[in-house]
C-alpha cells in the first residue's frame, strides 16, 4: 500500500520576483501560492504526511500555514531549509515517518499540479523505483561550450523539460542523497540524483499549466489562469 510523502522546498528568495517576500509566500488570489499547492495534494490516494522546507525567517509563517492542513490522518511538519536546494530536500528527508515508503519532492510554487497527475505518477514510481513529470520540449535545444559556439544540436523528440512531482520509492531516493551529500555532488533536480546510482526513472506527459512561478509574468500567467477559469480555485 501506498505511504505517499510529499516534500514542498520553500526555502528559496524572491530575488527573480523582485520581491522581499519568498515566493511560496506570495499571494494569489486570496491565498500564497504555498497554500495553493499544498491543497492540490489533499485528496491524492495515500497522502500521509507534507513537509515543507522554509528558510529560518519565515519558519512562523511556515508553521502557521501547516497547522492549517493537519489532520488526524494527514501531518504537515516544517523543517529549516539550507543554503542549496538540495539540503532542504535532505533535511526534509531526514524527517519523514517511518510509515512513508513512497515520496514526491514538488516546487512549492507549482500550484497547478493535478490529483490524477501525482496518481499516475507516484503508481509508476512505485513499479519503477521513480517518476517525474515533464513535457516535450518546443524548442530546438543547443549544447554550446563555454565560448558560446554550439557544439551540438540534440533531437527535439528526446528531450523532455522536467517538472514536478518527481516521485521516488522512499529508499532509492534517500539512497541516492546519502551519495550526493557524501560526495559534494549537486543534481538540477532530484531525478538526476537517483540517475546518478543506477537508479530507473520513467518519465511521464505532464500538463503546460504545471508551471513554476519564477518571475513576475508567471505570477501574471498563473492569475489569468484562474481568472479564467481554466484551473478550479481549491476550497
Amino acid at each position: 500500500m501506498i505511504k505517499l510523502a510529499v516534500i514542498l522546498p520553500a526555502a528559496g528568495t524572491g530575488s527573480r520576483m523582485r520581491s522581499e517576500t519568498p515566493k511560496p509566500y506570495l499571494r494569489l488570489k486570496g491565498a500564497t501560492i504555498l497554500e495553493h499547492t499544498i491543497r492540490n495534494f489533499l485528496r491524492v490516494d495515500g497522502l500521509v504526511q507534507i513537509v515543507i522546507a522554509t528558510s529560518n525567517p519565515w519558519m512562523s509563517q511556515g508553521n502557521s500555514i501547516a497547522s492549517s492542513f493537519k489532520s488526524d490522518s494527514l501531518s504537515v511538519d516544517v523543517v529549516e531549509g539550507g543554503s542549496e536546494r538540495q539540503f532542504s530536500i535532505h533535511h526534509a528527508l531526514q524527517s519523514l515517518d517511518d510509515q512513508v515508503n513512497m515520496v514526491a519532492v514538488h516546487d512549492a510554487v507549482r500550484p497547478f499540479i493535478t490529483t490524477s497527475l501525482v496518481e499516475l505518477c507516484c503508481s509508476e514510481a512505485r513499479d519503477h523505483g521513480g517518476a517525474i513529470v515533464a513535457v516535450p520540449a518546443k524548442d530546438t535545444i543547443k549544447r554550446v561550450d563555454v565560448k558560446g559556439f554550439i557544439q551540438e544540436t540534440p533531437k527535439r523528440s528526446t528531450i523532455w523539460q522536467a517538472q514536478t512531482p518527481q516521485i521516488f520509492q522512499r529508499p532509492l531516493l534517500e539512497r541516492a542523497y546519502k551519495k550526493a551529500i557524501a560526495e559534494d555532488y549537486f543534481g538540477t533536480d532530484d531525478a538526476s540524483l537517483v540517475e546518478r546510482i543506477g537508479g530507473k526513472v520513467k518519465v511521464i506527459a505532464g500538463d503546460r499549466r504545471n508551471l513554476k512561478i519564477t518571475f513576475p509574468i508567471d505570477l501574471r500567467v498563473a492569475e489569468m489562469i484562474l481568472e479564467e477559469g481554466s484551473f478550479d480555485v481549491p476550497q
